[in-house]
């Protein structure tokens, strides 16, 4: 891994550990089976234990082997889904380094098991400098413990190293409806990365992705304190 780079291992354990802690709950959500919980604690133990097996390997590397450890040891639902947004997300950041907003294209990309996020229409330039505006001002970490200008800074360029401004249009107004109706800076931009997914088309999905989100989020914004 070079040098920088986010440790992706450290990232998806701390993910790992929440969904422990929540897989009764997740387990209840899910009014099918009953077992989501399971499947998704199986599914991150997996994704990190691929993640420290290859520690100094490049990301794409690292992702694109997590994905064929998870086809080979998880045959649920989301384990596919998963599978084939780690494929797609090893393509995406190949011959690059991963900075914090790579890390969250990369997880809608993850998210979405490898299919576009579908945008919002009628986005226009004003509505995007306005989503601009409220994502690298100046609420900082208002109550949500997160810090909004540290994890995008710099990425919003439009070119292909992180954020680009057409990923941001297709959460963009989940985001300011969430923060118009009085949520956090965390909760709103976890909602907004997670809405538009493959995982956020059933309820008990939707709930272990905003877990997934948000426990990422936070321990991103850690690592960029340090």
């Amino acid at each position: 891994m070079a040098s920088g780079q986010i440790d992706l291992s450290s990232l998806f354990g701390q993910v790992a550990e929440t969904l422990k802690t929540n897989k009764n709950e997740l387990n209840q959500a899910d009014t099918y089976n009953h077992d989501h919980g399971d499947h998704m604690v199986e599914i991150f133990d997996v994704i990190t234990q691929a993640m420290k097996e290859k520690k100094n390997a490049e990301p794409a590397d690292q992702l694109e082997y997590a994905a064929d450890l998870l086809r080979s040891k998880s045959k649920s639902g989301s384990g596919v889904i998963y599978a084939k947004g780690l494929n797609q997300a090893a393509k995406q950041v190949s011959g690059k380094s991963l900075d914090a907003g790579g890390v969250l294209s990369m997880l809608q990309t993850i998210l979405s098991g490898g299919e576009t996020v579908p945008r919002q229409p009628g986005a226009s330039g004003d509505m995007l400098g306005s989503l601009l505006g409220g994502l690298m001002g100046g609420s900082g970490s208002s109550g949500g413990g997160i810090d909004l200008g540290s994890l995008l800074g710099g990425s919003t360029s439009g070119s292909d190293d992180g954020i680009g401004l057409d990923d941001l249009l297709g959460a963009g107004m989940n985001y300011m409806a969430a923060k118009q109706s009085g949520k956090s800076d965390l909760e709103a931009l976890t909602g907004a990365l997670v809405s538009g997914t493959q995982m956020a088309q059933s309820p008990h999905r939707a709930q272990s992705s905003e877990l997934v989100t948000s426990t990422l989020l936070k321990a991103l914004t850690s690592m960029m304190k340090k």
